[in-house]
């Protein structure tokens, strides 16, 4: 969850158009609307275990296909963003998940929940590859465009834990449905306001299609940056799916959710102005490589997941929260920067879908963890988040190997082209 300079202030940004600067914003903003509003999938494991009453084995079940149809979900959107253009994917893509919000709000049957729950994951984040080509079309520098990137995961997250925050007093008191409506109903304001900024694609431009899922896989930096974002990002994702499952286990109430999402809001408000300044600075280019920032990001993710893993108190969990706050700093900072400069014209879109497919991955262990709270309690279930931090980590090394290499693939030259610039 980070947070940076806002494209209306930097160097960058004070070089584009308004209407630039007005799109780009429009969609930061939106992002932390659908994020604020994103009470389906905050809430989804809660909703399963404790408010159809099917307990926990079920909620990580459900969890567990909503990993699986995110993953499927990134790669439509994806090849939807380069194929059509981000105004009509966004229009489309968004329309879609308002359908999958109001589903849940009337489904409660253990088998129905399962098939929504897929449905859901399919929208999870489905904006994200369109926002990105917008950025990457829009601000020409490395560093400007890793501000903007990090200025939407910033949105993205804090909007996360605004939504934790509200949606569990407003669970507590009011039920689930209401918020499920209202989800539905952010995704339907984020297609309009899409609609309202974005330009169509005009009829003479070319359709990009010279790049393929095979092509864009095999460059090797972006497939060792997924496994360091796979392993990094099952300890992020876990204040939306580990914390409820072990939360539920101490038979604490979504309110002490809630407050532990909030502790995280306000650390990152707090930490996020300085370490983006120290790690990206307010120059053109990046100040430090992104490999470093990601293994450290990911060895602070691991550790503080691991602190929460071992908690029992809404104290403990909201000081866990906290910890991990510089870790996930870190992280969008590095995952930023890799998409504004690795990215090949006409294709980031599959390449934003790729690396938030692997953010879709690490969603997949709640079956796991809920199984390993069973089998092997809380140690168990530490040792295997600080086993997934060691692995990211360990994938920055071939990949800061992989960004200095020159390319060999026809398919990644435009990659090492654009770092060479």
């Amino acid at each position: 969850m980070a947070t940076t300079h806002p494209p209306v202030g930097s160097p960058t940004s004070a070089r584009t158009s308004p209407s630039t600067r007005t799109v780009i914003t429009a969609l930061i903003g939106g992002t932390l609307l659908l994020k604020a509003g994103g009470f389906c999938w905050d809430f989804l494991g809660y909703y399963i275990s404790d408010g159809a009453g099917h307990g926990t084995t079920a909620a990580g079940a459900g969890l567990t296909l909503f990993g699986i149809g995110w993953c499927v979900g990134q790669a439509v959107s994806g090849a939807l963003t380069d194929r059509l253009g981000q105004r009509t994917a966004l229009t489309l893509l968004m329309s879609i998940s308002a359908l999958a919000c109001f589903a849940l709000a009337f489904t409660s049957s253990l088998p129905a929940l399962l098939a929504v729950s897929l449905f859901l994951g399919f929208t999870m984040e489905i904006q994200r590859p369109a926002v990105s080509a917008t950025i990457n079309d829009s601000i020409t520098s490395e560093a400007g465009r890793t501000r903007a990137q990090g200025w939407v995961y910033w949105s993205m997250n804090v909007g996360i834990a605004v939504c934790g925050g509200l949606g569990g007093y407003l669970a507590h008191h009011h039920g689930y449905r209401m918020l499920f409506v209202a989800n539905g109903v952010a995704c339907i304001i984020f297609a309009l306001i899409a609609r309202r900024v974005l330009a169509p694609r005009p009829r003479t431009v070319t359709r990009p299609t010279s790049l393929t899922y095979r092509q864009v896989l095999a460059d090797p930096s972006l497939r060792w940056i997924t496994v360091a974002a796979v392993g990094a990002m099952i300890c992020a994702y876990g204040l939306v799916s580990v914390l409820p499952l072990v939360m539920t286990d101490d038979n604490l109430p979504p309110t002490s959710y809630g407050i532990a999402m909030i502790s995280n809001t306000v650390a990152v408000l707090i930490l996020s102005p300085p370490l983006m300044r120290a790690l990206v600075g307010r120059n053109e280019e990046m100040r430090y490589p992104l490999a470093p920032i990601l293994a450290t990001g990911s060895l602070i993710l691991g550790a503080g997941m691991a602190f929460a893993a071992l908690q029992h108190t809404t104290l403990g969990y909201s000081i866990a929260a906290v910890l991990i706050v510089p870790g996930e700093i870190c992280y969008s900072v590095a995952i930023g920067a890799y998409v504004s400069k690795a990215a090949p014209p006409g294709a980031t879109g599959r390449y934003q879908a790729v690396l938030s497919a692997a953010a879709a991955a690490a969603s997949l262990p709640p079956l796991g963890i809920a199984l390993a709270l069973n089998l092997g309690g809380r140690p168990l279930v530490a040792a295997m988040l600080a086993l997934s931090a060691l692995t990211a980590a360990a994938a920055c090394r071939p990949l800061a190997r992989a960004l200095r290499t020159p390319a060999t693939n026809p398919s990644a030259a435009p990659l090492h082209d654009k770092e060479q610039a």
